[in-house]
């Protein structure tokens, strides 16, 4: 997994207008990227609920916000609409994404089953472009509320 002084890898992911964003579009601000399993599942939709609710705190203290799963564009738009988000998502690609390339789109195991799945992690970029702080299996109870604390400090 990538750590904090690394430079964030620069990789295309689509948005639900489909157009595309990458980390170096945020160059020169702070950038909160939070990766999460599935779209309006109980854990994700607290964790794009709690960052959505932060999300001025956030813009005072100079950062942006951007979710991340695999899934496609239209469930993403579907999931903005059901839960009224703020925040932007945006698609990883099924192979060879963002998630692939810091390592945590990987196998998992449940009840004897093997799978591809995201660890839940969130990155916190400065606005040099370098990763300045990393959860990894981020529990999602006050982990928005924990993530603005650092980008304030940032």
């Amino acid at each position: 997994m990538t750590e904090a002084g690394n430079v964030m890898p620069d990789i295309a992911m689509e948005t639900p207008d489909g157009g595309s964003v990458k980390p170096s579009d945020f160059k020169g601000k702070k950038l909160v990227l939070f990766f999460y399993p599935k779209d309006n599942t109980p854990g994700c939709t607290n964790e794009a609920k709690d960052f959505s609710a932060l999300k001025a705190d956030f813009a005072k203290a100079g950062a942006d916000i951007l979710g991340i799963s695999k899934c496609s564009p239209k469930k993403h738009q579907n999931f903005i609409t059901k839960h009224d988000l703020t925040v932007a998502l945006a698609t990883d690609a099924e192979q060879g994404g963002l998630s692939d390339e810091l390592g945590i789109w990987t196998e998992k195991k449940n009840y004897g089953r093997t799978y591809m799945g995201m660890v839940r992690t969130t990155y916190l970029i400065g606005e040099d472009g370098k990763i300045a702080q990393v959860w990894n299996k981020v529990r999602v109870k006050d982990h928005a509320a924990e993530v603005l604390k650092a980008a304030q400090a940032l």
